[in-house]
């Protein structure tokens, strides 16, 4: 690894290209996508809302369903953006060869990268935002300030479509994605207040909680999908937009050493 692999990104309207491209693939399939995409967050939040939340006094202050649907908007979110981050990107990249063949045009591997990054966070949007209007459609959520939900949903396709690229910089194949998924996204649903308050862990673990960029997600988008105002909404985004910003970084950085070598 060199000095040049470390460069400050430079982008240019072209991604656009990389991105439609995407699209394109996927317009084919779009409708099989979207279910596989949603069956899983879907099944819980309504088994568990409406199986378990009958068990339960509210939560939070709102009934248990409607406390698992602001958190499933953004789980949904953050699945949806690692697997396309992760298993269509790195077929893209590795076994179809289609990033080296639209580096043969005059794009930059930061332009592709970048496309790949926005396309990913865009498939992860229409996920979150199937979550919300299914939401929306139950009486779950009622306020306009549901609406704010929209952006935080792309940050954090963002986020964690970064992180998923430094994976499939890193993945000698489709395997090692396991490792990923278990040791970091099952423990982030777990741990940030997906399923349960995050006040009712530990407190040695509600310090490593802090730290993990769902546990932003979840914080901005329930209140606003309960009628309130999130409190410290500039911590929760600096946050986000720092794991974007970071996170694409480094996934440049090791995409450029494995590919421009």
């Amino acid at each position: 690894m060199n000095a040049k692999d470390f460069r400050l990104p430079r982008f240019s309207l072209r991604f656009a290209h990389v991105w439609r491209r995407n699209r394109l693939v996927w317009r084919k399939l779009a409708i099989p996508s979207m279910l596989g995409n949603l069956a899983d967050p879907m099944l819980y939040m309504l088994g568990l809302g409406y199986g378990l939340g009958a068990m339960l006094p509210e939560v939070g202050g709102m009934p248990y369903i409607a406390f698992l649907a602001a958190g499933t908007v953004c789980s949904s979110t953050m699945m949806s953006a690692s697997f396309e981050a992760m298993y269509s990107g790195f077929s893209r990249m590795h076994v179809q060869k289609t990033w080296d063949a639209i580096m043969n045009a005059p794009l930059t591997l930061d332009d592709v990268l970048l496309g790949e990054a926005v396309w990913a966070a865009s498939k992860s949007f229409l996920s979150g935002m199937a979550v919300l209007l299914v939401a929306l459609a139950l009486g779950l959520t009622h306020s306009a300030l549901a609406l704010w939900v929209i952006p935080v949903v792309f940050l954090t396709g963002l986020v964690f479509a970064g992180m998923g690229l430094i994976m499939t910089a890193l993945s000698p194949s489709y395997d090692f994605f396991m490792y990923y998924f278990t040791l970091a996204i099952t423990p982030m649903m777990l741990l940030s207040g997906v399923f349960f308050p995050v006040d009712q862990l530990p407190q040695a673990v509600q310090s490593v909680t802090g730290v993990l960029p769902l546990t932003h997600a979840v914080a901005l988008v329930r209140p606003l999908m309960s009628g309130a105002s999130p409190d410290g909404v500039p911590l929760h985004l600096a946050v986000l937009a720092g794991y974007a910003a970071v996170s694409f970084h480094v996934a440049l950085v090791l995409t450029r050493r494995r590919l421009l070598k």
